[in-house]
């Protein structure tokens, strides 16, 4: 076993290899009496030996034990200094606590005292440093036993140099205490196999006995976590500074799965910690106080309040300058007080703030393109061979879907036509990305007046790719989902923000185009149906003098209507152009 796992004390019996007249003998063990005030024993554990159960009930975030080390060894070294080390070491305990020691359990085989004494450090050792390969042996902690959905959680206290052992939630009186020998949690079969073939047992905690159909949901959500860390460590700095948004739905999910299991661990704490680095990075100092407070409260419960992160993490939430990349972007900026306050804010409302989540759209009231959830910039699309859980969904069958309606506008700074046509689009952010068509016309079957400098594309599910040669863009294959519009993305923003302010009826009223008054019984335009008058009078003013002339021709765009009139949160079936919801609207 490595000094970074865990204990087992489930039994399994072992012969040394040979024996002879230097027999080593283990002496028998009856374990030390426990003392009245400690709030754990020592204990036989149905099918596991010993281990140490809960004498009361112990509160979450409560220190277990706090114990020195008895023996201590460095896997770095060589093998012979390794037997002296551990033989020197051994030698010098009491007789107590080397029949305590003698008695540990122990999986590798033996023919003498410094192998005996190794397999026992090798089977039952936990971490002595924060960071290395120091392992040591804890003659209390290291009786703990293996769960995967663990009760405590064990750590090396650089600050008070022992390891530690705290309730990760509520234990009950007669309860046993367990840690887990494993790193972070994977899916029933892959901790099985790891359990089995470094500590030798089979795992029968609550969480490995479920039955198959809540046991494969488990799964599911750890393997999500886990795919997610992947794909987290993939963006980098990237994921901090060029995709900023993506990259926090990513830890809103991660956080959300670790609540759906159960679990508030170390790995839950450094999702908010990685979410408080994210948005301090780009200024956003209320969120990052929020994250970094939340981050301190679980190192409090899961490693205490004298440990490096508690004390870090603490700092940080008082003062969130103070982490080092704060500032490197301006993008949200905020001062550290601008937390919405108010009896009348939701707990959900504060959380869609503090996530950055995108509400779903009121009834009655149009669909954004400023919402850059439904009309991301191309940093934040999904990747083409990724699962992106911001943008697809896992189906009831176990294949993946889009949760959503999303669609990409780019503006053509250029184009040409060599063997297939490709464009060189400007996306709402400013940055320039190419699109390449893979369509079976390459291209062709688009009317050659639409294609433009200044006009903008939409893409209904555009995905990045990494095209083999040159920078990333899209690959655009099917010519359903691709409509050009004939004005620029500027121009098309500024109208959609007339249509919000002109087209949408708000508790019966609704907005005269070209007066401002508001009113329950107003004309609707003839021709775009998407503007609203008191009168002649006013539609002719709204005509003349407040541009609704050119704005009129593109809202009798079926097309254009439909992008308002979408329900882009409910996904049934793809969509494409010409977009069905504008029909009747």
């Amino acid at each position: 076993m490595d000094p970074a796992s865990g204990s087992p004390s489930q039994r399994v019996q072992y012969k040394p290899l040979n024996t002879s007249r230097n027999e080593i003998r283990v002496l028998s063990f009856e374990p030390p009496p426990t003392p009245s005030d400690t709030i754990y024993a020592l204990q036989d554990v149905p099918e596991k030996g010993k281990g140490l159960v809960a004498r009361e009930k112990i509160s979450k975030g409560t220190r277990i034990l706090s114990e020195e080390a008895v023996v201590t060894l460095s896997e770095s070294v060589g093998s012979e200094r390794l037997r002296t080390s551990i033989c020197k070491q051994v030698e010098a305990l009491s007789e107590n606590q080397r029949r305590e020691f003698l008695s540990m359990h122990n999986i590798h085989p033996y023919r003498n005292a410094a192998e005996q004494y190794l397999g026992i450090f090798r089977t039952n050792s936990l971490p002595a440093e924060a960071i290395g390969d120091q392992g040591a042996i804890f003659l209390e902690a290291c009786r703990i036993n293996h769960a995967c959905d663990n009760n405590a959680q064990k750590s090396w206290n650089e600050k008070i140099k022992r390891h530690t052992v705290h309730a990760l939630r509520d234990i009950n009186k007669g309860e046993e205490i367990t840690i887990t020998y494993l790193g972070p949690l994977k899916n029933r079969k892959a901790r099985q196999e790891v359990l089995q073939r470094k500590f030798d047992f089979t795992c029968l905690c609550h969480l490995c006995s479920l039955p198959p159909e809540q046991s494969q949901e488990s799964d599911r959500r750890l393997q999500e976590i886990h795919r997610l860390d992947g794909v987290i460590d993939q963006l980098g700095t990237d994921g901090i500074l060029v995709s900023p948004l993506r990259t926090l739905r990513y830890f809103d999910q991660q956080v959300r799965l670790y609540n759906e299991q159960g679990r508030e661990d170390v790995g839950f704490a450094q999702a908010f910690v990685n979410a408080a680095q994210l948005v301090i990075a780009n200024s956003d100092l209320a969120r990052g106080r929020v994250f970094m407070q939340r981050a301190a409260s679980v190192w409090k419960t899961t490693l205490g309040d004298d440990s490096t992160q508690a004390i870090k993490h603490k700092a940080l939430a008082q003062d969130p300058s103070k982490y080092q990349l704060f500032g490197v972007s301006k993008k949200w900026k905020t001062k550290v007080d601008e937390i919405p306050q108010g009896l009348e804010l939701k707990p959900s409302d504060f959380e869609d703030w503090l996530w950055r989540r995108e509400k779903a759209k009121a009834l009655g009231q149009l669909a954004n393109p400023r919402n850059r959830a439904t009309f991301p910039g191309f940093t934040d699309l999904p990747a083409e061979n990724n699962v992106d859980l911001e943008y697809y969904e896992r189906s009831i069958v176990g294949t993946y879907r889009p949760r959503r309606h999303w669609c990409f506008f780019g503006e053509i700074v250029d184009f040409a036509s060599l063997l297939r046509l490709q464009m060189e689009l400007k996306d709402v952010d400013g940055t320039t990305i190419p699109l390449y068509f893979y369509t079976d016309g390459r291209g062709s079957e688009l009317v050659p007046g639409k294609v433009q400098k200044g006009y903008t594309v939409a893409i209904l599910y555009a995905e990045r790719h990494a095209f083999m040669f040159g920078e990333p863009g899209i690959r655009h294959e099917d010519p359903r989902m691709i409509k050009i519009f004939p004005l620029s993305l500027d121009k098309l923003l500024a109208l959609n923000d007339q249509v919000q302010q002109f087209s949408v009826e708000i508790n019966g009223l609704r907005l005269c185009h070209a007066c401002g008054e508001k009113a329950a019984s107003l004309q609707r335009c003839g021709k775009c149906s998407s503007f609203w008058y008191c009168n002649r009078a006013c539609q002719v003013a709204g005509w003349n003098d407040k541009g609704h002339k050119a704005d009129c021709k593109l809202l009798k765009d079926p097309d254009l209507r439909g992008l308002f009139a979408l329900k882009w949160d409910e996904f049934e079936n793809h969509i494409r152009f010409p977009i069905q919801a504008a029909k009747g609207n």
